[in-house]
């Protein structure tokens, strides 16, 4: 993975030869480089205690203690909800390609959806970790 200070170190190097016009693209090309460093993976991880989700190399990342944890279901995603970090009419969403998801119920009432291309397979791991019946 290309780190963020070879990206700054290749744009200075660059920088001079560009003359005004040429910017834009540059950097249109170098935003779009960022982002997809900061939005292009999406990592679930669930070990005794606790739910891990993050982007990219984790500068992005949401925690959920199992303990607090009262629900998780399946879920389809409306196409209009879209990628990435998003605020849905039941709480926020994580997500970074397709429509399936889990929602996760806390014990605050709050939700929060994770994206995922194996739903059932996350909603049975986090209802395991969380001790809630199948």
């Amino acid at each position: 993975m290309v780190s963020l200070g070879a990206v700054a170190l290749l744009m200075g190097a660059i920088a001079p030869t560009l003359d005004k016009l040429s910017w834009i693209p540059f950097l249109t090309l170098a935003g779009l480089l960022l982002i997809g460093i900061l939005f292009g993976t999406l990592t679930v991880e669930i070990d005794e205690s606790k739910i891990s989700c993050w982007f990219g190399f984790g500068l992005i990342r949401k925690e959920f203690l199992l303990a607090e944890v009262t629900d998780a279901v399946a879920v389809k995603n409306l196409w209009f909800y879209g990628w990435g970090i998003r605020y849905i009419p039941r709480g926020w969403m994580f997500n970074v390609s397709g429509l399936d998801a889990v929602e996760i119920t806390s014990t605050s009432g709050k939700h929060f959806r994770i994206g995922t291309d194996e739903p059932r397979k996350l909603e049975s791991a986090i209802r395991q970790g969380a001790g809630l019946p199948s």
